[in-house]
C-alpha cells in the first residue's frame, strides 16, 4: 500500500498497535463503517482526486463522524468532517438559522479539501503533521514540535495530546483493513444505498415533509 501513494503508510509500530486495536475490539464499527462507505467513499474520492490529494484521507471521516453527516459533538463539531464553526466559516460553508452546510456531504467535502491543502502548505508536505492539526488544532501541534525538537511526527507524537497520538496512526490502520478486510475477518453491515443509485433534486421553494412523502410513497419518518 505504501508504494501506491504519497501519504507514508509505513507500518511503524503504532499502526500495528491501532490494527490490533481495531480488530480486537471494533469490529463492529468497522463493519457499519464498511456498510455505509459505498454512499460516501465515490464522493470523496472524486473530491480529493480533483483536488491533488491522496486518496487514503478518505478514512478522515470515518474516525471524525462515523461516516454521520448529522454527527455532532459536545464541543460543537458539526458533520461528516466535523467542523468547528469557525473553520466552516472560513472556509465558505453557510450556517445560519436554516441551513448548516457542515451537515452538507458535497459542501463540507469540498471545504475538507480545502482545509486539508491548507494544513498540508503549513507542514512543508508532511501530511502526518497535517492531520495532526486538523485533529488537535495547529497551535497544539506547533508546540509538540517545539517540545520535541523535530518535526519528524513519530517523534512529535508522544507530545502530542493523548487522542491525537492515535489519531494519525488508526488512520492508517484504517487504510490497511479496509483494503484487506478478509483478512481481517471484517463483514460489512448497515449497508447503505450506494452513491450511484442517489440523484440530486432541486427544490426552489418550501416543501412540506408530507407532500415528499406523498410524491415518494415514502412515509414522513
Amino acid at each position: 500500500l505504501d508504494r501506491r501513494t504519497s501519504f507514508d503508510l509505513a507500518p511503524h509500530g503504532a499502526v500495528l498497535d491501532r490494527i490490533a486495536f481495531m480488530m480486537r475490539s471494533r469490529p463492529v464499527f468497522l463493519g457499519k463503517m464498511m456498510g455505509r462507505a459505498p454512499r460516501y467513499f465515490p464522493m470523496f474520492e472524486e473530491a480529493l482526486d480533483r483536488h491533488g490529494l491522496p486518496l487514503e484521507l478518505k478514512y478522515l471521516p470515518v474516525l471524525e463522524s462515523g461516516l454521520n453527516p448529522l454527527a455532532r459533538s459536545n464541543a460543537g463539531a458539526t458533520g461528516l468532517w466535523q467542523f468547528m464553526y469557525p473553520t466552516a466559516r472560513r472556509h465558505e460553508l453557510e450556517i445560519n438559522s436554516w441551513v448548516d452546510e457542515r451537515k452538507d456531504p458535497a459542501a463540507s467535502t469540498e471545504a475538507a479539501c480545502l482545509f486539508l491543502k491548507r494544513l498540508f502548505k503549513i507542514y512543508d508536505g508532511d501530511w502526518h503533521l497535517a492531520l495532526a492539526a486538523y485533529n488537535a488544532g495547529s497551535g497544539n501541534v506547533n508546540k509538540a514540535i517545539r517540545r520535541a525538537g523535530s518535526r519528524d511526527f513519530w517523534r512529535v507524537r508522544r507530545f502530542l495530546p493523548r487522542e491525537t497520538a492515535k489519531y494519525v496512526p488508526s488512520i492508517i490502520a484504517l487504510a490497511y483493513l479496509f483494503t484487506h478486510p478478509v483478512e481481517a475477518g471484517l463483514i460489512p453491515s448497515e449497508t447503505a444505498v450506494p452513491a450511484f443509485a442517489l440523484d440530486t433534486i432541486m427544490v426552489y421553494r418550501n416543501v412540506r415533509f408530507d407532500q415528499v412523502a406523498k410524491a415518494t410513497g415514502r412515509s414522513v419518518e
